[in-house]
C-alpha cells in the first residue's frame, strides 16, 4: 500500500479507529534531489510494509532560536517542492502551517495541515486549518497536560464541520530548561479528552531545548527505546523526522533518525504491535 488515498480516504486512515500509520521525512524542504531521495525510500517502505505513511516536511521553520538560522524555501517555492514529491511517489503530503492566511493555499496541495507545538491554542489558526476540510495534526504544546488538548481539537473539528480528521501529536513536556520527558500515560490521557487518535513524535521528543550556545541539541539514540515504549504504550501513530545524513540538515540535525535505520524500527514496531494484538493487548 503505497502510502494513503487523499481527501475522504486520507481522513479515514487518520480517523480514531483507523489503522496503524506513519508520518516522515526531514524537517524542513531540501533540495529536490534529498526530498526525493527520502520520498521514494518512504514510498518503497510503504508499499514493502502495507503501511500508510504521509511525506511531511516544513516550508518554513519560523520558529527557529537564532535569526540567522536557515529556515526554509518558503511557502511558494516550498509547495512546488512538496508538489513534485507528490508526482513522484504518490504519497500523501504534511507540512506546517504558522499563519490563517496560509491554510487555504497549503490545502490546495497538502492532505494534512499541522499545527506546531509553540501554536497549538492559537484559536484562528485552529479554525483556519479545519475550515479547509483537510486532516489536521495538531501537536501537543511543551508546557500542556493531556487534558488540555481537548479545546484545540474541538476548535479544529467545529471549524471542519464533519469533514476531514483530527488527530494529536505527544512530543514530550518541558523538564527543567533543558530536557523533555515523555510521560507514557499521555496517550491514554489524551484520547479519552480528545476522542482523536493520539501519534507519538519520536524524534522531537528527544531534543534538549537551549543546549550549545542558545540552539537546541538532542539524543538520538533514545529514539527507537521510546518509540517501542510509546507503541506499547498505546500510541496510534508515529511521527519521525528522517535524513539520510541528519549532521548535514539545516535544522534538527542533532535529533532527526538515520533513513537507513527507518525501516528496521518500523519493522520492530509492527512486530510489537503483532505481539500485542496476540495477547489482546
Amino acid at each position: 500500500m503505497r502510502g494513503a488515498p487523499g481527501g475522504a480516504g486520507l481522513a479515514a486512515v487518520f480517523a480514531a479507529d483507523g489503522p496503524f500509520f506513519v508520518i516522515a521525512g526531514p524537517c524542513v524542504l531540501e533540495n529536490d534531489d534529498l526530498n526525493l531521495r527520502v520520498g521514494d525510500a518512504l514510498a518503497r517502505i510503504a508499499d514493502d510494509l502495507d503501511l500508510p505513511i504521509v511525506f511531511k516536511a516544513s516550508f518554513d521553520k519560523a520558529n527557529r532560536s537564532r535569526p540567522e538560522a536557515p529556515r526554509g524555501p518558503g511557502l511558494d517555492d516550498g509547495l512546488r517542492r512538496l508538489e513534485r514529491v507528490r508526482d513522484a511517489t504518490g504519497l500523501p503530503l504534511l507540512t506546517d502551517v504558522h499563519d490563517p492566511d496560509q491554510c487555504a493555499e497549503v490545502a490546495a496541495v497538502c492532505d494534512v495541515l499541522q499545527i506546531p507545538a509553540f501554536l497549538c491554542r492559537q484559536t484562528d489558526l485552529l479554525q483556519a486549518a479545519g475550515a479547509t476540510g483537510r486532516t489536521v495534526n495538531i501537536k501537543k504544546g511543551q508546557w500542556m497536560a493531556p487534558e488540555e488538548m481537548a479545546g484545540a481539537v474541538e476548535k479544529v473539528r467545529r471549524a471542519q464541520q464533519g469533514r476531514g480528521a483530527v488527530v494529536v501529536t505527544e512530543r514530550g513536556t518541558f523538564y527543567g530548561y533543558g530536557d523533555l520527558v515523555v510521560d507514557m500515560r499521555s496517550f491514554a490521557r489524551m484520547r479519552r479528552a480528545t476522542g482523536a487518535r493520539v501519534v507519538f513524535d519520536g524524534t522531537h521528543s528527544v531534543q534538549r531545548p537551549g543546549r550549545g550556545d542558545g540552539m537546541s541539541g538532542g539524543e538520538p539514540e533514545f529514539i527507537a527505546p521510546l518509540v517501542r515504549a510509546a507503541v506499547v504504550a498505546g500510541a496510534g501513530a508515529l511521527f519521525l523526522e528522517v535524513h539520510p545524513a541528519p549532521e548535514t540538515a539545516p535544522s534538527d540535525s542533532t535529533n532527526m533518525l538515520r533513513l537507513d535505520s527507518f525501516r528496521p524500527l518500523l519493522e520492530d514496531v509492527l512486530a510489537l504491535r503483532a505481539a500485542l494484538a496476540e495477547r489482546g493487548g
